[in-house]
């Protein structure tokens, strides 16, 4: 039974090496299309595995030796600014484009804003004179009235709650007054 055990964990580890080793690859695979330089960190980054693995495991050396041979320039090949242009080509196009969208929002924002100070300007043109200081008074009056009702409608809040508790309290002792008499309300009374 241990012999099963044994043999289905080096089933299991051969299996994970395997599919480190095509991660490995295919980390390969992108930096050299990307034109990036092969480094140990980057790979194990890239991969999803350990550096140790990387520097360990004899295939996944050999794979890394033979990147490195194939992606190191000739001499007398120079070290491609060129390889690198299409990206910054592609960000600094982007970055255009961006920019021209933020322009375009800002200026939109900026004739919206002018239309609403002009709204706003007229509404005081139309007011006459001496209306906005009668407004702001009617208004802080108008203030005060409110808190004056709040105040007042506060107080016979309490009035209410205190009138309700005396009216239980009555009802209550009523009940106890009622229930005093019923023996003398039930008696027949007797005759002469």
């Amino acid at each position: 039974m241990s012999t099963s055990r044994t043999d289905a964990a080096v089933q299991a580890r051969r299996q994970a090496t395997q599919e480190m080793l095509q991660r490995l690859q295919t980390a390969l695979a992108a930096a050299a299309r990307d034109h990036t330089p092969v480094t140990v960190a980057a790979l194990a980054r890239i991969a999803r595995v350990s550096r140790t693995f990387l520097y360990q495991n004899q295939q996944a050396r050999a794979l890394i030796e033979q990147a490195t041979r194939t992606t190191r320039p000739h001499p007398g090949v120079s070290n491609s600014p060129s390889r690198a242009q299409p990206a910054w080509k592609e960000r600094a196009l982007n970055a255009e484009d961006a920019l021209t969208q933020a322009q375009r929002e800002i200026r939109t924002q900026r004739t919206r804003i002018a239309e609403l100070l002009g709204k706003i300007r007229d509404l005081e043109h139309d007011l006459p004179e001496g209306s906005l200081q009668r407004i702001v008074t009617e208004n802080t009056t108008m203030k005060q009235h409110v808190r004056q009702l709040t105040q007042d409608n506060h107080q016979i809040q309490e009035r209410l709650t205190s009138a309700r508790q005396n009216n239980r309290f009555m009802d209550k002792r009523i009940a106890d007054l009622e229930a005093q008499l019923a023996p003398y309300l039930t008696t027949p009374s007797p005759r002469p």
